[in-house]
């Protein structure tokens, strides 16, 4: 089930959204990178797990400042076209 639950600024959407593309296309980057590439793969490592924190404190902190609605088995999700943020559960 989806429900809305808040929305964020075009600010905060525009930051979630680099999270998000950067969370991409690291992903992407990590099928093609082995620990053979060394440098370049210890590299791609550190930059995921920043980017992780920072796309986990981004939802923390909105959840905190908006004060959404959760529940135990949902999650959060964003409509990157109006910053509406919609609260997923299992149906």
């Amino acid at each position: 089930m989806k429900k809305e639950v808040g929305k964020v600024t075009a600010a905060e959407r525009d930051e979630i959204l680099m999270l998000f593309e950067r969370r991409n296309g690291l992903n992407e980057l990590a099928k093609i990178l082995t620990a053979g590439n060394g440098e370049m793969y210890n590299r791609l490592i550190k930059d995921m797990g920043e980017n992780s924190i920072r796309f986990q404190n981004w939802w923390s902190t909105m959840a905190e400042k908006y004060q959404w609605e959760s529940a135990e088995d949902g999650s959060w999700e964003i409509d990157f076209n109006d910053g509406t943020i919609y609260l997923v559960t299992p149906v």
